[in-house]
């Protein structure tokens, strides 16, 4: 089946994997860069802090891998720009009012925890060398039998009674990453920051912050130009770098 992609964007489908981030490691680059491979089925899918993404029935598993030749700060970027690109396509199918960001890397649905990102890379010196961009949407209807996630998730497929071809959803966000990364060169992080916060949930709303050792409460101010999320509390101001979010 040819696959409409963008100039210069190549992709893999493979039937079954481990998962895509596994295949993605092992990628030789002889296809170039961006290049992506997408699964139809999954079975060891991870997301942060080598938490289980358990990947339903139609559902989208695919990871993006790029050679950047950046810092590890303009890497960490990209979980933006993925964000925005995930938010943009998944707007094609439903209203965008049912669509929010949840920081650092998820997109919800009506509350509900519809898509995730998990980003690795491998350096050279003090460059990031590879980047590699692991994606999970549940097009299908709500996964079953999830008992370790910090947020309830819920299947695109429950909201637009069908579901979309892993293959379609590949072309559409593969050109609306394309975009959104084109807007990261441009005009750099802030321009990406803006757009994600336009969409941001619970901003300037009591959220509560774990970060493993300790929590902190307090109102969602912003997200810096480093992509910290900024917090206000009764003790002052907190920028953190990595947290689970709870409102």
């Amino acid at each position: 089946m040819q696959i409409n992609l963008p100039h210069g964007v190549s992709a893999r489908v493979v039937e079954r994997a481990s998962s895509t981030m596994d295949l993605a490691r092992l990628y030789d680059g002889s296809d170039g860069f961006p290049h992506w491979i997408l699964a139809r089925m999954q079975d060891q899918g991870r997301g942060r802090q080598g938490r289980p993404w358990v990947t339903g029935p139609g559902s989208f598993a695919a990871t993006l891998i790029l050679e950047p030749k950046c810092s590890p700060l303009f890497a960490s970027y990209y979980s933006f720009v993925m964000a925005c690109a995930l938010y943009r396509s998944l707007e094609k199918y439903v209203d965008s009012n049912l669509l929010s960001h949840k920081w650092p890397n998820d997109v919800l649905l009506r509350g509900g925890k519809v898509a995730g990102i998990l980003i690795e890379t491998t350096s050279f010196e003090q460059f990031v060398d590879r980047l590699y961009i692991g994606i999970g949407v549940n097009l299908g209807t709500t996964p079953k039998k999830i008992n370790d996630t910090s947020f309830v998730p819920i299947g695109l497929c429950d909201v637009i009674g069908k579901t979309i071809a892993p293959i379609f959803f590949l072309e559409n966000i593969a050109h609306n990453f394309c975009m959104c990364e084109q807007v990261l060169i441009k005009y750099g992080f802030t321009k990406i920051r803006d757009e994600w916060l336009a969409s941001a949930s619970h901003l300037g709303k009591i959220i509560k912050a774990d970060i493993g050792r300790e929590q902190y409460q307090g109102y969602f101010e912003s997200v810096d130009e480093n992509g910290n999320l900024v917090l206000l509390t009764m003790g002052g101001k907190r920028v953190i770098p990595a947290a689970d979010i709870y409102f």
